[in-house]
């Protein structure tokens, strides 16, 4: 391949990744505005079977969500592998396919809830307390998926971002910002898990990689270091 190919397949690659990052990003909102209203009502048993719609369109979204940010690890593992080709699989790994398993174990969780709810509205709910119980332990075992969604998420941020700060693909000032955010992200599910509300403090990386998806499809990676490395390996 020669120098040209290989600089027009890493913007090729940059522009993919922009846009699985947004892809991923706006799904995930979605997902939330979608579902929100309904899971977090008193009576979502009655309230997610009323709106079934919603909660199969959630779900889609979510899984949206998870393959387009499984993906993005995927797309730059062939760059990223000639800087630290552990690191660079460890990525794939933890924000590639234990991602995805985790997002779809969280749909499936809703779907769960979406069948208790049918269950209980065609019962008449002779007996609440065992739905109750029931639908109580799902919503449960959703937040504690999305716990660990959170912390398998970060994690491979923290690679990913490393790597762009080794290999220089992106400026620096970018690669920190994105470090600095996996960090405070990884911190949130683990004090969540002992009761603290810190939803707030994921804005810091979810606005960073908006920043960055816009910038790796403007302006894609960046070509001296690509040549650099390209240098060192003939």
């Amino acid at each position: 391949m020669t120098t040209k190919e290989k600089m027009n397949s890493n913007r090729k690659t940059a522009i993919i990744v922009g846009v699985l990052f947004i892809i991923g990003t706006v799904a995930g909102v979605l997902s939330a505005v979608v579902t929100g209203p309904i899971l977090n009502d008193p009576d979502y048993l009655i309230k997610i079977s009323a709106n079934e719609t919603q909660i199969i369109l959630g779900a889609i979204f979510v899984l949206i969500m998870g393959f387009a940010l499984a993906m993005v690890p995927v797309m730059l593992f062939p760059i990223f592998k000639k800087y630290n080709e552990p690191l660079a699989l460890g990525s794939v790994v933890f924000r590639g396919a234990l991602e995805a398993v985790t997002y779809i174990a969280f749909v499936i969780s809703w779907l769960l809830l979406l069948t208790l709810s049918q269950e209980y509205v065609k019962a008449g709910a002779p007996d609440t307390s065992y739905f109750q119980t029931l639908g109580f332990v799902i919503l449960e075992a959703g937040v504690w998926i999305g716990h660990l969604v959170s912390i398998v998420f970060s994690l491979g941020a923290l690679m990913i971002y490393y790597l762009f700060y080794q290999s220089k693909l992106i400026p620096r000032w970018l690669s920190v910002w994105g470090l600095a955010g996996a960090i405070v992200s990884l911190a949130v599910p683990l004090l969540e898990m002992f009761g603290s509300e810190l939803g707030i403090l994921i804005v810091p990386l979810a606005l960073q990689e908006m920043v960055l998806a816009v910038w790796l499809i403007i302006k894609g990676f960046n070509s001296s270091a690509i040549a650099s490395e390209s240098v060192k390996q003939t």
